[in-house]
């Protein structure tokens, strides 16, 4: 009965590739819809107001850690999307998932540094080199996080710099009720096409504890995650995936976690979002920098 509890709530809720596929149900319409707006390349200043899942447009260069990722997937002619973060000057952090989500699997990454806009503009690093937790799971999307490599080294500036790693005394502490900054090219809104939210976004999340997330989530929900609120329609959305959560702590962004999944029921509808927890990782990003 626990088992098929966990598979009919991985079902309703949208989680588990074991159903479906994340890059053909989120990526490839993502990346084919930022496309398709960006080619009008929306001027920044016009955007400054719209919001997103609960946020707003960055300031540019707001957040020089990002990292845009366009996938490319073995056998399909579209590309999709992921977010990620520059964590030296030859390595970027993402989601599992974003290079192979049980169903697909991606055969390179352009890494986009710099831009306001995924397909457009900053320095763009095309790399097939990736390292994938070797106990990630699609299915639950457990140990979802991957280090992507830089086949040159790139230089730092006010528009591309390292996030932060945080120390080894952040994973014994209790982050609930901690703020912090989501960051993506992602969607702002629930609607079937939205029109304007191709440039990158922020939205300041809460963070709430695991049993919290796990009334929504089951045990889904590891340790390794870290959860962030979502009532009042805010949150991570489509096309966020593998993207930072940062925190500001003496002028530096410190990197919480990942963006992993969110309930595709719907981004403005209250459910928590979820991500890997980068202090319980610490070791494994530690070892592949």
């Amino acid at each position: 009965m626990a088992s098929l509890y966990f598979l009919v709530l991985l079902s309703t809720l949208g989680l588990s590739s074991a159903f479906d596929s994340w890059h053909e149900r989120v990526g490839f319409p993502e990346a084919a819809r930022i496309l398709e707006h960006e080619k009008s390349i929306v001027p920044l200043a016009q955007e400054v107001h719209r919001p997103i899942v609960g946020g707003f447009v960055a300031a540019l260069h707001a957040h020089p850690h990002l990292a845009g990722l366009v996938v490319d997937i073995r056998g399909s002619p579209s590309p999709s999307a992921c977010g990620g973060t520059l964590l030296t000057s030859s390595r970027v952090l993402t989601a599992a998932h974003c290079w192979h989500d049980g169903r697909f699997q991606a055969w390179r990454f352009t890494v986009v540094l710099g831009s306001p806009y995924l397909f457009y503009g900053g320095t763009r690093i095309p790399t097939s080199s990736v390292s994938v937790h070797e106990n990630y799971e699609p299915v639950t999307l457990a140990n979802d996080i991957a280090m992507v490599y830089l086949p040159v080294h790139v230089s730092f500036s006010a528009a591309v710099r390292p996030a932060t790693l945080p120390s080894d005394a952040m994973l014994h502490l209790d982050l609930t009720g901690l703020w912090a900054t989501a960051v993506g090219y992602g969607r702002y809104s629930d609607l079937s096409n939205p029109t304007h939210n191709t440039v990158v976004r922020e939205v300041q999340l809460q963070v709430i504890s695991r049993e919290a997330c796990r009334r929504t989530y089951g045990r889904v929900v590891l340790d390794s995650n870290v959860c962030t609120a979502g009532a009042g329609g805010v949150g991570i959305c489509r096309g966020d995936s593998g993207g930072p959560l940062a925190v500001a702590l003496a002028g530096q962004h410190v990197l919480l976690g990942v963006s992993s999944f969110v309930a595709t029921a719907g981004c403005e509808l209250g459910h928590p979002s979820v991500f890997a927890s980068v202090p319980a990782f610490l070791p494994w990003i530690r070892a592949r920098l």
